[in-house]
């Protein structure tokens, strides 16, 4: 029975170092570090592999070094969420506005924008911004900003406010909530 494998003594070389030198053992190689400089493209994602040619491990038995692989981290943002090329984001209105109608400034990457809210909006309605989204890695246009009304109810009121609102109450009728009496007029049926 015969078994081939590398000479345990000398890896394969063919040759013995007897007195290695004390910087790399006899490995012809030494640790370092240094700084690499890489440029992330704008529109990456989280997870996105950068490769740095030539900045990786050093060759074997004074081979070409290998390639520096970067895997990115994006951090959240505060305000916009990623999907895709489009940015996400919710922006509370006041009753007021909602009912109606305003002209608002919304924040983008690029600075702000302005959006015009009919009368009537209700909360989670979604407004589309052409172009302001995130920049495709690729080069296949830019996203779009998708922004959400929530509209926001008053937490404290003072007296003439809740006066205005009991009497603003008082003048709505069924016309005025359509989807209100919509829901009740479902909900009717199911117990019919």
């Amino acid at each position: 029975m015969r078994v081939r494998q590398t000479c345990p003594r000398c890896g394969g070389a063919g040759r013995i170092i007897e007195r290695p030198c004390r910087a790399c053992q006899g490995t012809g190689q030494r640790e370092k570090q240094s700084t690499v400089t890489i440029r992330v493209p704008a529109g990456v994602e989280n997870g996105t592999r950068l490769r740095s040619s030539g900045n990786g491990e050093a060759g074997v038995r004074g081979g070409p070094p290998g390639d520096l692989y970067v895997v990115l981290h994006v951090q959240p943002h505060d305000i916009f969420h990623r999907d895709g090329d489009d940015l996400l984001c919710e922006m509370p209105i006041s009753f007021v506005q909602a009912a109606l109608g305003a002209e608002l400034e919304v924040p983008t990457l690029d600075g702000s924008a302005n959006i015009r809210i009919p009368p009537g909006t209700q909360t989670g309605t979604v407004f589309r911004l052409k172009g302001k989204g995130v920049r495709n890695v690729q080069g296949y246009g830019t996203g779009d900003l998708l922004v959400r009304v929530l509209v926001e109810v008053p937490t404290r009121l003072t007296g003439p406010q809740k006066a205005k609102l009991e009497e603003f109450g008082a003048l709505c009728d069924g016309d005025t909530n359509p989807r209100s009496r919509t829901f009740w007029e479902r909900a009717r049926d199911l117990f019919r």
